[in-house]
């Protein structure tokens, strides 16, 4: 069996990243289902140069349509709301150990930067998360912001919160919508993701 180095595997995420890091940004709408008969959208801007790898994956998951239907399962306020799970648990087996390298930390947590959540050291998957206050703290932790909320942060604020952190991850990983729907019905969800084209003269 061929036997790679840390080192060079490090130097390989390294070399990738740079070359990721000159890609332009992007932005993507989400449509989102805050409550029965209620609907709404915000967008998140995008930028490689912030944390190339996160950004990579994030336009990785959109392109797949692998948050169609995914629930707001991790609502804190004055904090963050957490998604990311796949609601199809095939899926969500599939993603759980495609994990991609830590990115260095060059913005901070503040209100509306968007992270992915880790467990660990290189251990990002899907899960990702919307700051709602400054949340700095976090800098020092390898929660590296890769985009930001430009539009609507104001429908991001009205995500159901109700749940707090009531719902088990564990069980949203192996059993999916399933379970959230039939023990947290009134979780805000993910309708659909969609790339925008910024307008002439926009941010």
């Amino acid at each position: 069996m061929l036997h790679v180095s840390p080192l060079v595997f490090v130097l390989t995420a390294f070399i990738i990243s740079c070359v990721l890091a000159t890609e332009e940004s992007f932005r993507i709408r989400f449509d989102v289902n805050l409550a029965p008969k209620t609907t709404d959208s915000f967008v998140i801007e995008v930028y490689p140069e912030w944390a190339p790898l996160g950004a990579a994956r994030f336009r990785e998951i959109v392109d797949e349509n692998v948050w169609k239907a995914a629930r707001f399962f991790r609502v804190v306020p004055n904090f963050m709301v957490q998604w990311g799970i796949p609601g199809n648990a095939d899926t969500a087996a599939d993603w759980k150990e495609n994990q991609i390298m830590d990115d260095p930390v060059v913005k901070s947590n503040t209100r509306g930067m968007v992270s992915f959540a880790t467990s660990g050291k290189n251990s990002r998957t899907t899960q990702v998360f919307i700051n709602f206050s400054d949340n700095s703290n976090l800098d020092g932790m390898d929660f590296a912001p890769f985009g930001k909320v430009i539009e609507g942060m104001d429908v991001v604020d009205k995500i159901y919160s109700g749940y707090g952190e009531e719902p088990d991850q564990g069980r949203i990983q192996n059993d999916g919508n399933k379970y959230l729907k039939k023990e947290y019905p009134r979780l805000s969800y993910i309708i659909g993701t969609t790339i925008v084209e910024a307008d002439d003269g926009d941010l």
